[in-house]
């Protein structure tokens, strides 16, 4: 992989500024047309401006959301079998995200119960969905 000269942690990642990855679950993967998407349940923290206090039920600040990585030209299960982009995106499961790092510039690694996913893209989008 790359040496720790190169890889940056998703917290230094402006696009993931008040948020918590690592309480965040992941619903589904999909690639259609060179766009990663990766539906989730986002943790966000006080600091975000979309944060609301949880209602008596809730925890945490939940939203829904997508990441987005444009002009994805690579999608790969690390120890997983040749397969395509789209094909490795239909196969990924969901679960907790235990980290995403930025290797170099356009590769991402996502880890978490669905395995170490790499990523070679643009830098991602992060979009709350509407309500």
């Amino acid at each position: 992989m790359s040496d720790s000269a190169t890889v940056t942690d998703w917290r230094q990642l402006r696009e993931f500024a008040a948020v918590d990855l690592n309480q965040s679950f992941i619903l589904s993967w999909s690639l259609a047309s060179e766009l990663l998407l990766i539906d989730i349940d986002l943790f966000l923290t006080e600091d975000h401006p979309f944060y609301e206090k949880p209602r008596p039920a809730e925890k945490f600040c939940i939203r829904p959301a997508i990441v987005e990585f444009p002009y994805c030209e690579d999608l790969s299960l690390v120890g997983g079998t040749e397969a395509s982009a789209a094909e490795v995106a239909r196969g990924l499961k969901h679960g907790l995200i235990e980290g995403l790092r930025r290797l170099e510039d356009g590769q991402y690694e996502i880890s978490g119960p669905f395995g170490t996913v790499l990523v070679t893209a643009e830098r991602p989008i992060l979009r709350l969905k509407g309500p």
